[in-house]
């Protein structure tokens, strides 16, 4: 009786979910902090566990949630805004390492496209499952846009989101100390592109300027995939046709 009271009032009114929202927020960095903050094990994978858990016992479909937790999802639209912040922050950056940037960040966005929706073709995806993982390496606030172009399915795209960014942060880490890759810059770069905000996140606790070319490298990589992944998805005839 009471689990299915809580759920009346979280499909009627946004509190609740908000309130959840925040609160496995929290309490995920305080487990983080308490476990020696893993790099396996983040945060904000943490929170999302426990929200997961709890939708599950009281059997809440994610649509449902997604409807009070409307007023959070509304501000990812000043969030992609606000990404020109740290883009013009690093516009020095920007103009000293041009050639490196135009060489790597192309490439690198293309690939971080290119291998998942290849992977689930090869797994027999579907093409809305295709179009769901295309941008799971983008920001979300970016990636939610363009998956809503492709005609993928938001919540495919966030549990890619999240998978990546934990799994890029990871892999960096290791790689990076496999080959002896000691440059900040390069660290937050690589972070930033493959790992999006979780990967920034892990940067800037390595230092300021690894934060600052994660920054850089997300914002890029989210500008980049924005502009042309539709257009390549058009252009190959990959379109969901609704």
């Amino acid at each position: 009786m009471i689990l299915e009271s809580l759920k009346q009032q979280l499909l009627l009114t946004p509190y609740l979910a908000i309130a959840l929202t925040l609160s496995a927020f929290f309490l995920g960095n305080y487990l983080f902090q308490k476990m020696g903050r893993p790099t396996w094990c983040p945060g904000i994978l943490l929170a999302a566990l426990l929200v997961g858990l709890f939708l599950g016992l009281m059997q809440i479909s994610y649509q449902e949630y997604q409807q009070g937790a409307a007023w959070l999802v509304a501000l990812l639209g000043p969030a992609t805004v606000a990404l020109g912040v740290p883009l013009y922050q690093q516009m020095h950056h920007i103009r000293r390492l041009w050639r490196p940037i135009l060489l790597t960040l192309p490439l690198a966005a293309m690939l971080a496209a290119f291998y998942s929706v290849f992977l689930a073709w090869l797994a027999g995806g579907s093409s809305v499952l295709l179009a769901s993982l295309a941008a799971k390496s983008v920001t979300a606030p970016i990636a939610i846009g363009i998956t809503e172009q492709l005609g993928g399915q938001i919540p495919l795209l966030m549990g890619g989101l999240l998978i990546t960014g934990v799994m890029a942060t990871l892999w960096v880490n290791l790689l990076c100390r496999a080959l002896q890759i000691t440059d900040h810059r390069v660290i937050g770069f690589a972070l930033g592109i493959n790992g999006h905000a979780i990967g920034t996140v892990r940067a800037f606790e390595i230092s300021p300027t690894a934060g600052a070319f994660s920054s850089l490298g997300m914002g890029l990589t989210g500008v980049f995939t924005a502009l042309l992944l539709p257009w390549a998805w058009n252009l190959l005839g990959l379109a969901v046709v609704a």
